[in-house]
């Protein structure tokens, strides 16, 4: 079969690079895809919410399943889009659609969802303009740190966490009244901190059946140390050593039935990618966020992970048989680091030609803002490249990362030497 991965970064290159390995898959499109892509598969420069390209390019190429990368096109419809197209509604569509892909396009109808099927979540209220004086005195009744989250999709980058009242007051009238997040802050869910230590858990769901992948830690902060400002993810390491067979347990009875159950139960239907952001409290799973399709960098890691044949599991999913496929991880951990602009995530530069990429081995590179010009490799947004390894532990694994970043080089290349310090 033709087969279509929506996406430019390096989760796309990530299922690519899986999808290809595929006897079922006969020709692999990316739109747009990057650099890495383009080296396994046909880039398309299509954007990822032009459903009229889409379509075009779709019936064209005769493609007959559609994986959705990123979440944007997911909230706008994509599958709502296909199916109500007669001339598309044979197509596969991996994602969910968009009723139940309000998940991750709206925290509140998320905490709403959890509070709804008793999922264990941090206590929360929401707020907008006409009621951030209310929104100031919540914040009073909190104990420091204070969290705000700007309601829509604002990539990876509305959360703030803040240590002093005053402040938050401030930001919070910056996201209400001043359009900090632009319409994804129209409204702002403040929440109770949590402490403990973060991971997350990857499902697989046709709506009835689920599957469990590999967990995964990332790290998000700029800095060593998890400091400085929030990114896409600056590396991830799976599995999480700290995620006991029994903390396992803990996550699917607490966290992934009630919420695959809920997904039916609100009529929700979803074919696709559940990533449950959790944090271990004491020794519970409290959900932090939901998205609706894979996360990036764990993409990374989760799928070199996993042995199974990816394009049968997505037929599985498009026909509700699930449950009649075993899924098979490789019992080794991964490790990736991701390569990113000076600068990123403020202002950085484009356009920097990446060097070194044929002299890696024992590793795989995932390009994420890197494309092709006059065949070169050059960078073309913050988080430019993964660098993904094997090891019989993730000390081992990262150790082989970090041998191959030294044979890359660009201006102002930066990452963090410290991926996997807290485990």
């Amino acid at each position: 079969m033709n087969i279509l991965i929506l996406g430019s970064g390096g989760r796309e290159h990530t299922f690519a690079w899986k999808i290809k390995q595929s006897p079922l898959c006969n020709t692999l499109f990316v739109a747009p895809g990057n650099s890495g892509t383009a080296a396994i598969a046909n880039n398309v420069p299509v954007s990822v919410t032009d459903f009229k390209a889409i379509k075009e390019l779709v019936l064209d190429k005769h493609i007959t399943m559609v994986v959705v990368g990123p979440e944007d096109p997911l909230v706008q419809g994509i599958h709502d889009f296909f199916l109500q197209d007669a001339a598309l509604k044979h197509v596969v569509v991996i994602g969910p659609q968009k009723a139940a892909a309000q998940l991750e396009g709206s925290k509140a109808f998320a905490k709403q969802f959890m509070m709804r099927h008793n999922i264990p979540t941090a206590a929360y209220q929401s707020f907008n303009a006409e009621t951030v004086e209310a929104g100031c005195a919540f914040l009073e009744t909190l104990k420091p740190p204070y969290v705000l989250k700007a309601d829509g999709l604002a990539a990876g980058k509305g959360v703030l966490i803040l240590n002093e009242l005053e402040a938050a007051k401030t930001e919070l009238k910056n996201m209400l009244l001043n359009s900090k997040f632009g319409s994804a802050g129209t409204t702002v869910v403040i929440e109770e901190f949590l402490d403990g230590i973060e991971l997350s858990c990857f499902v697989l769901t046709d709506g009835k059946n689920y599957k469990i992948l590999p967990t995964a830690k990332d790290y998000k902060r700029i800095g060593e140390g998890d400091t400085g400002l929030n990114t896409g993810g600056m590396g991830a390491v799976s599995p999480v050593p700290f995620a006991t067979a029994e903390f396992l347990n803990k996550i699917e009875e607490q966290v992934v039935k009630p919420t695959i159950s809920g997904l039916q139960k609100d009529n929700l239907p979803y074919k696709g990618f559940v990533f449950i952001g959790l944090i271990k409290v004491g020794n519970s799973p409290k959900v932090i966020e939901y998205n609706v399709r894979m996360g990036d960098p764990e993409t990374e890691v989760v799928l070199p992970r996993l042995k199974n044949d990816l394009v049968q599991i997505f037929q599985a999913m498009a026909t509700e048989t699930l449950d009649a496929i075993d899924i098979e991880i490789d019992k080794r951990a991964a490790t990736t680091v991701m390569l990113v602009s000076g600068g990123y995530p403020e202002a950085y530069q484009k356009g920097k030609e990446i060097s070194g990429l044929e002299t890696i081995t024992d590793s795989l590179v995932f390009h994420a803002g890197a494309i092709l010009e006059n065949e070169k490799v050059i960078t073309s947004g913050g988080r430019v490249m993964a660098v993904t390894s094997y090891g019989n532990t993730y000390q081992e694994a990262l150790k082989k990362s970090y041998q191959n970043i030294d044979k890359l080089y660009f201006d102002t290349m930066y990452y963090r030497k410290d991926i996997g310090f807290d485990l």
